[in-house]
């Protein structure tokens, strides 16, 4: 291959010259002699302070949004953007594997996860052999590899496009965050399916405003550079949804708890065995049954099942594969040992997500002998702080005893974080414990919990480390609190 096939279409200023080269990175550990260095700005390096060694390892050329440094010794391809031009290059160095898959894309604020475990055992299901990438980890063809971002860079995407088609896999299904939409993660890719789950407040701290935000999300269903999905599957109840449902340029499958949906619940019931409920969809309607617990998950099963459909695959798979999901990690995932309360961990950290994962347990534990809420969370340090008093008054609106904490505190002092949301929780005159040690705060919230209540570990979810200033320790909120429940004499049989 040449350095202008490489290139083509992207936007430079000057002609591409028509030199070999052998393949691209954006490391420069990585580089091979006759291969593309990509430079560009990243979160905790910027590419251009490794040009040099990257052209001593024996890059062919440099591809840079900045004008020509002069003493590079290669040819310098300057680009308007640095990350649109890594993903063009790497969709035309590898053959467009985008075009030979079926790709299908999930971005929201909340239920990413969970969605593309449910969609992705519903594929499975079918008999395809599948990918899936998210916040919890990434899966290539059963090969499992620990997650780096919740959408991978673009080469690294495309080379696990690639990998999956040497597997004979034909689906690939993806997390795609609204930071992975505004640094061109998944620029020029052909999605067959895209999902919308919701829009709440998140991310500000990266993306400014909520305008800037959805303007994010909004581009997975633009075609992110690519051309417009076949599918979306557009959560009809979300007022930007029910906006983008109108866009046009796709076939649109709503999704809603309520009338006015294609794909909605009836005769739904919620229990601590998880959810059951009728499904009615344009081509019929569907007993289902999930393990996972409240009504949260009733909506990402509905978007499962709007990406079935979209595939045109059977109702009775489809119910079948998500009965077969049994859990989704850290998201309202159950901590067990015989003690008579519910104790889960969940990765809620944003006032809707609070909120939505303590009204499922509200539900749950309502009855004649209602059952109490009790919920730990802490904010993270170095993001959003407008939103910490919002998960206060969230929480403490709602439960029945929060017990505040640290989550990963980062650079910032655990107590001004604390700080911040203790104001929600005054506002609301919420009952509350502060305890910045998460450990012992988790023992403390398990030994307040009576018989028929309900304790949420909120924040972490799946993550098994803490950050604490410049370090990163071994943190799992599940390990902490079996080995609690186990401390109080409770064992699983």
């Amino acid at each position: 291959m040449t350095l202008d096939q490489m290139l083509a279409g992207v936007k430079t200023p000057a002609r591409i010259p028509a030199i070999p080269v052998t393949g691209l990175q954006y490391d420069s550990r990585l580089i091979g002699s006759g291969e593309v260095f990509f430079a560009f700005p990243g979160e905790h390096a910027d590419g251009h302070h490794f040009i040099p060694q990257a052209v001593e390892r024996g890059a062919a050329a440099v591809v840079s949004e900045r004008p020509l440094i002069a003493d590079v010794s290669v040819p310098w391809i300057q680009v308007s953007h640095g990350r649109e031009a890594l993903g063009l290059a790497a969709l035309n160095c590898y053959h467009h594997p985008d075009r030979r898959l079926w790709l299908t894309g999930v971005t929201g604020t909340n239920g990413k996860t969970t969605t593309v475990y449910l969609a992705d055992s519903v594929l499975r299901a079918a008999g395809f052999t599948t990918a899936r990438f998210g916040t919890t980890e990434y899966v290539i063809a059963g090969r499992r590899l620990a997650a780096v971002n919740t959408t991978p860079e673009s080469l690294d995407l495309v080379r696990h496009f690639v990998e999956l088609l040497e597997h004979g896999g034909t689906h690939a299904i993806f997390e795609v965050s609204s930071h992975a939409l505004e640094l061109r993660r998944v620029y020029g890719m052909q999605f067959h399916t895209v999902v919308f789950t919701n829009l709440t407040r998140d991310h500000l701290d990266f993306h400014g405003t909520m305008e800037n935000y959805a303007a994010a999300k909004r581009r997975l269903l633009d075609g992110a550079g690519g051309p417009n999905p076949r599918f979306a599957v557009i959560h009809h109840g979300d007022p930007w949804g029910k906006k983008w449902e109108k866009l046009g340029g796709f076939e649109t499958l709503t999704f809603g708890l309520n009338n006015g949906a294609d794909i909605t619940p009836t005769r739904l019931e919620c229990d601590s065995s998880g959810v059951r409920f009728t499904a009615s969809t344009p081509v019929g309607r569907i007993p289902i049954s999930s393990p996972l617990l409240g009504k949260i998950n009733v909506l990402n099963i509905l978007a499962a099942i709007g990406v079935g459909l979209s595939y045109r695959l059977p109702l009775e798979v489809i119910a079948r594969a998500i009965e077969e999901c049994r859990s989704v990690p850290g998201r309202v995932e159950r901590v067990e040992e015989g003690q008579p309360f519910m104790v889960v961990v969940d990765y809620a950290h944003t006032d809707d997500a609070l909120r939505n994962v303590i009204s499922a347990a509200r539900d749950l534990v309502s009855g004649r002998t209602p059952g109490r809420v009790i919920t730990l969370f802490g904010c993270g340090g170095d993001r959003d702080r407008a939103k910490r008093p919002l998960m206060g008054e969230a929480a403490g609106s709602l439960s029945d005893l929060v017990v505040l904490t640290s989550d990963n505190p980062r650079s910032e002092d655990p107590l001004n974080i604390i700080n911040d949301a203790v104001i929600g929780l005054q506002r609301v005159n919420a009952r509350y414990q502060v305890e910045p040690d998460r450990a012992v705060a988790i023992r403390k919230a398990i030994e307040e919990a009576r018989a028929g209540d309900f304790v949420i570990l909120a924040g972490k979810g799946h993550e098994t480390y803490q950050v604490l200033g410049s370090k990163t320790i071994p943190f799992d909120d599940r390990e902490v609190a079996r080995q609690v429940l186990r401390e109080f004499g409770y064992r699983k049989e």
